[in-house]
């Protein structure tokens, strides 16, 4: 543990002192009886008692691919394109608005299965990771009563089960998502176009990194605040419980909360 704390980034054979300490290694990571889980159990741990200590804490969550494309590994599925192989990872980080990092609070990975001749896939549906990830947060939120916590996600994450859940909860902790849907409003405006109509708050600035086909560059953003009231979409709001995602994988809760799945 020590030689890959000291050198994350590097592989297996670079980190270890010799075959020995290689293929001790390896062994370890073949041991069927040693969890994920039970491994991060500790960091989980330590990960909330630093969140006791801050007044604000932030809960960011994004999925990742894990690209494992012609390596020799089994339980792969296809990420963005049918051809990769892979697996999909769902962390929960845990910042202070200052940005210092705290650790992990949970974790789901999956694999996908292929899609059938229909073009569609047998899992369930995988937009249960944020409804899941902001339970979760609720949970915490009981055994931090000191603590302010936010949820925060991108777009992907602009549902509206995800949003009723947090109101059947309660709202123990905040939530801010990034709108992916202009939607309509009970009165017949836009949602974007109502909020950008209010008088402004104020702006941010940051600073974008370089990437493929655009410079860096400083980005101006101005602020709206406006409170509406969403239409529930009623016909889309059934969902598989969390419970039959057979093949994703997440840490224990310790408690359930308001009949969380």
């Amino acid at each position: 543990m020590d030689r890959f704390t000291a050198d994350p980034t590097a592989s297996v054979s670079k980190a270890c002192r010799g075959r020995g300490e290689t293929m001790a290694a390896y062994r370890f990571f073949d041991n069927d009886s040693i969890d994920w889980r039970a491994l991060m159990a500790p960091h989980w741990q330590q990960t909330q008692q630093r969140m006791e200590a801050q007044p604000v804490v932030l809960c960011l969550q994004d999925t990742t691919e894990l690209d494992f494309n012609d390596q020799s590994a089994f339980g792969l599925g296809p990420l963005s394109y049918e051809a990769q192989r892979g697996m999909y990872l769902h962390p929960t980080y845990a910042v202070t608005p200052e940005r210092e990092p705290l650790g992990i609070l949970d974790a789901w990975m999956w694999a996908r299965e292929k899609k059938d001749k229909f073009g569609k896939r047998g899992d369930p549906k995988e937009s249960l990771r944020w409804i899941e990830g902001y339970e979760r947060i609720a949970e915490m939120a009981a055994n931090l009563p000191a603590t302010r916590l936010g949820y925060v996600a991108d777009r992907e994450a602009d549902l509206m089960p995800l949003m009723l859940r947090t109101q059947e909860l309660g709202t123990p902790a905040d939530w801010l998502v990034r709108a992916a849907h202009n939607r309509c409003l009970p009165d017949g405006d836009k949602l974007w176009q109502h909020t950008g109509a209010g008088e402004l708050v104020g702006h941010i600035s940051f600073a974008m990194a370089a990437r493929h086909g655009a410079k860096a560059r400083t980005v101006r953003q101005q602020l709206w605040v406006r409170q509406v009231e969403l239409r529930q979409a009623k016909a889309r709001l059934s969902a598989p419980p969390a419970s039959s995602c057979t093949r994703s994988m997440r840490h224990p809760a310790p408690s359930r909360s308001n009949g969380a799945c």
